[in-house]
Parts: C-alpha cells; sequence; structure tokens
C-alpha cells in the first residue's frame, strides 16, 4: 500500500502548556534520510523526558525546532529505506528509539536504523515500545552501579540493591533485571502498589509512606551496595545513609545540577560511597538484549494504561501526574 502524502500528528508550538499545549495537526508524512527509515507507526510510549523537554527543562537545546511532533520511544512497521539502509527491508517489524528528535505522536515517523531492532511475534507494538527508553535506563543504571549481566557478578559485585519508585516505568524494569542478575532486592513504592511490586520479585517492598520507607531502610536490616534511584527528590544524605559501610554506588535516573556537582567531587576525594547520575545513551546491543528478555518471558512490561492518538492529550496529562504503575502508550490503531 503506497504510504500518504500527509498524516495525524500531535504537536507542541512552544514551550510550556502541558497537556492542553499539544496541538492535533495534519501535516506532511516526513522522508527518511541517510541511515533512517520510516515507519508506520504502531504505538509510541511516553516518557517525562517528553514533557520535561515541553517544559523548558533543555531549552535553548531542545527541541531543536517548533512546531515539535514528541515523544522518541516507537514500535511500527518499515515501510521506507534512507540511503544506506540495508539491514531492514519494507513490511519488518521494529522498535526504535527517536531521541532528541522524537516524532512518535504521528501516523508515520522516521528513526535512527543504527537504533532500530526488529521485534519478534511474541513482542507486541505495545510492549516493545515500552522498551527502549524505560527498558534501557533499568538495565544502564545498574551497570552504573557496579552490575554484571554476563554471570561473573556474584563473586566481586554487588548482593543487595535498592530500587527506588520501583512501580514506575523505568523502576519495574529495574527490579526485574536486578533479580535477574542475582541480586536481593529491595524496592520501594507507594502502599497501593506494594503488591504489584512484589510480584516483580522484589525481596523486600518498603511503602515509602512509612517511617521505614522514608528513611528506604531494608527491614532484614541489609546495607546496599547498588541503589537504581528512579524517583526524583531523594536527598543524597538519605541515599547516602544506607549504603554499605565499605561503599557503593547511587545510579541517578532523574539527576539535578546538585547530583552531577556531587559526583564530581566523590570523583576527585575517590569516596567509597559514590552517587552516578545517568544519561541515557542508547545502545541498539542493549536494546536487543532486553528484546529477547521479552521475548523468553523473562522481563515483563506493565501497562498502565493506553490510548489512541486522538486521546494523546490524555496520555500525556496521566504521565505529568506521576503516578503511572508501569507504562503509558498511545496506540496509533489504537480503538478510539
Amino acid at each position: 500500500m503506497a504510504t500518504p502524502r500527509t498524516m495525524r500528528a500531535v504537536q507542541y508550538d512552544k514551550y510550556g502548556g502541558g497537556a492542553e499545549g499539544l496541538k492535533h495537526v495534519e501535516v506532511p508524512v516526513p522522508s527518511p534520510k541517510k541511515g533512517e527509515v520510516l515507519l508506520k507507526m504502531e504505538a509510541a510510549s511516553i516518557n517525562p523526558i517528553d514533557w520535561k523537554i515541553q517544559k523548558g527543562m533543555l531549552r535553548p537545546f531542545l527541541p531543536g525546532k517548533f512546531p515539535f511532533t514528541p515523544v522518541g520511544d516507537l514500535a511500527g512497521e518499515v515501510v521506507e529505506l534512507g540511503s544506506g539502509v540495508t539491514n531492514f527491508k519494507p513490511g519488518d517489524k521494529v522498535i526504535s528509539i527517536s531521541f532528541p528528535s522524537g516524532g512518535g505522536l504521528a501516523e508515520y515517523a522516521v528513526a535512527p536504523a543504527s537504533l532500530t531492532v526488529a521485534r519478534p511475534p511474541e513482542v507486541s507494538a505495545v510492549e516493545g515500545a515500552c522498551l527502549p527508553a524505560a527498558g534501557g535506563s533499568a538495565l544502564q543504571l545498574l551497570k552504573l552501579a557496579g552490575v554484571s549481566f554476563d554471570g561473573t557478578s556474584g563473586a566481586t559485585g554487588p548482593k543487595n540493591a535498592l530500587v527506588t519508585a520501583a512501580s514506575g516505568g523505568v523502576g519495574h524494569y529495574a527490579v526485574q533485571l536486578a533479580k535477574l542478575a542475582g541480586l536481593h532486592v529491595t524496592a520501594t513504592c507507594g502502599a497501593r502498589n506494594v503488591d504489584f511490586v512484589r510480584g516483580l520479585g522484589a525481596d523486600e517492598v518498603l511503602d515509602y509512606g512509612t517511617p521505614e520507607g522514608a528513611a528506604l531502610r531494608s527491614p532484614s536490616g541489609r546495607r546496599y551496595d547498588a541503589v537504581a534511584n528512579c524517583a526524583a527528590g531523594v536527598p543524597w544524605p538519605a541515599l547516602k545513609a544506607v549504603l554499605a559501610d565499605d561503599g557503593g554506588t547511587v545510579a541517578d535516573v532523574t539527576p539535578g545540577v546538585g547530583a552531577a556537582l556531587t559526583s564530581i567531587l566523590q570523583k576527585v576525594t575517590f569516596a567509597k560511597k559514590r552517587l552516578a547520575p545517568l544519561m541515557l545513551a542508547p545502545r541498539r546491543e542493549e536494546m536487543e538484549w532486553l528484546v529477547g528478555l521479552a521475548r523468553q518471558g523473562k522481563l515483563r512490561t506493565t501497562v498502565d494504561s493506553r490510548y489512541p492518538l486522538s486521546r494523546a492529550q490524555e496520555a500525556w496529562a496521566k504521565s505529568m501526574e506521576g503516578h503511572a504503575t508501569g507504562k503509558i502508550v498511545v496506540e496509533m490503531g489504537g480503538a478510539e
């Protein structure tokens, strides 16, 4: 079937505005440039970075220009190849990450072939769209904290991990990946999600609304040598207090300027207890590995809610509320 000339898309044309700032538009279907593929979109998943960019967190660098079609986690079918792309063909089902250029809230999107991987039939488009940023962040957080996934971490690597905000998009993957690496996992979440997080495999679950949960204290008295901090606003002193005496690393997915300065100071002073800010650097081989785990049923994706493109504003608002259990997805072929 021939690709149409125009498509439905959701864009914003200035900083700020939240969900109300998103506009439904009819725009030309983009053309893939060298090294890119054009996807007929099936699903896109929203991440907090998407609305943080809209808020102006990375201005003046992002977005590159207005109007902007947001969201970089993509699942779809290849319909056209840019020059130089030889490892895909039209009809291939794939997932991809297109950051910072976005484009996901649309019927068609271009994506870099170098960050596009095959989606096997065992992994749905909705599941696939959730993996690149959140799954990739969870994996890189744990690696940054010293966790190894090659089966050798048992001897020298971390043994006791803490995952904060464990019911969220990144957190719910981090719990599962830490267990796959053989760690004892303590996790924090809200009271309503305690059973859910336990079901992900966490050994101990803390309700952050309790004094013990707020203090991040392990019920069994363990101190942590690896922390995947997926919660915003947890102060470094609170995290430092629960690290093992002989050292440990807090990998932080929501770092601010203060976290970066703390990290630099610790490197200079060779501190045993360290804070390591994560800047996600997507890697194709990691995406393929995560998709493989999902295909084997070893990594489960929990979808909080799904919306058709016509209701993308509701998905955006839901993400901004910050209480999603798992991931929020926009489906391009979804029921209205």
